[in-house]
């Protein structure tokens, strides 16, 4: 039996037309420019029009990922959409790209793994692909701004909305996904969450009153963990796969915050390797971050045929995955 490829067919973005400056954000949460550029790396980010919801967001990336592939709606078997700020509990998210599309009889789910969910989805959708043929389009896509307590300079300051997404398809052109990893670590689910608005606290009064409506992170747990779990896990990763440091060109994470990006970069030992970012000008965008620069390296023409790419998502669960293609 010829085993099948999984291929990435095509990539696309897009983040909403709205900047939001480090001094329009940082004012409500008694932080100016200089302290937010320090301890993040982000200059900007985008937010989402009033009425412009996740589900907007992901057909215009899915869109230009479609035509950048060459795919039309009608030939995808499977969309996946990555996010945790659904339009709304239900349906699923990825039901109103279908219909925006014009996707008709294409199955639609979404996938919650927080900022490392587009590599979740990714696996997800590759043993449909196998089985039944046609074509996937994963979207990682999320609307932060709508979440955050404008006075929590913790969060606040992080996020921007924007999506990313990718054509996968099982053929015989384009970049090859060679393996993908995932992990969950659930004894950590109390670092980052919005503990609001679920079956085990609705949004009540009393919820309400506490804020538990907004995102919340303890940010040091956060980094201590990416910075200390994230390289081993991608280390291991790269054992399994056969792989070297050395043979990674091209490194991909989520868009977290710049600073922490550099310490895990270093971390990682890649001594070849260009690592990839957007979080400067687009902030943490979730789900989207890694489709997003992912795009942006695509259509820079970042990546050469043969070259290995390595993707990294970390986020709330605490999950991290990681995705290898190579170009």
């Amino acid at each position: 039996m010829t085993e099948v490829s999984i291929r990435v067919l095509g990539t696309g973005a897009y983040v909403p037309e709205r900047i939001v400056s480090n001094d329009e954000v940082g004012a409500p949460a008694g932080v100016d420019d200089a302290w937010i550029t320090g301890k993040t790396g982000i200059r900007q980010r985008r937010w989402a029009a009033a009425g412009q919801a996740t589900s907007d967001l992901a057909t215009a990336a899915g869109r230009a990922a479609l035509e950048s592939a060459g795919v039309s709606p009608e030939q995808l078997t499977v969309i996946a959409v990555a996010t945790s700020t659904p339009d709304q509990p239900q349906p699923p998210t990825a039901a109103y790209v279908q219909h925006h599309l014009g996707a008709a009889g294409t199955a639609a789910f979404d996938v919650n793994a927080v900022c490392s969910g587009t590599v979740f989805a990714l696996s997800s959708v590759a043993g449909t692909l196998v089985h039944r043929g046609g074509y996937a389009l994963v979207i990682g896509a999320d609307v932060y701004s709508r979440i955050l307590d404008p006075a929590d300079r913790r969060t606040v300051v992080l996020f921007g909305d924007g999506a990313g997404a990718m054509v996968l398809g099982p053929t015989g052109r384009g970049p090859v996904v060679r393996r993908v990893a995932l992990h969950t670590f659930g004894d950590l689910t109390g670092l980052i969450g919005v503990q609001g608005g679920g079956s085990r606290r609705p949004l009540d009064e009393a919820a309400l009153g506490a804020g538990l409506q907004y995102f919340a992170m303890d940010g040091r747990a956060v980094r201590r963990f990416v910075v200390e779990q994230l390289p081993q896990l991608a280390k291991g990763f790269l054992h399994e796969a056969g792989v070297e440091a050395a043979d990674i060109s091209h490194f991909v994470p989520h868009q977290a915050n710049g600073v922490m990006l550099d310490a895990v970069f270093e971390e990682l030992h890649l001594p070849r390797a260009t690592m990839h970012r957007t979080v400067e000008r687009y902030g943490n965008t979730g789900a989207a971050s890694i489709p997003i620069t992912m795009d942006a390296a695509v259509r820079a023409g970042s990546f050469r045929p043969g070259e290995l790419v390595l993707l990294a998502g970390f986020g709330g669960g605490m999950a991290a995955s990681f995705a290898l293609i190579e170009w």
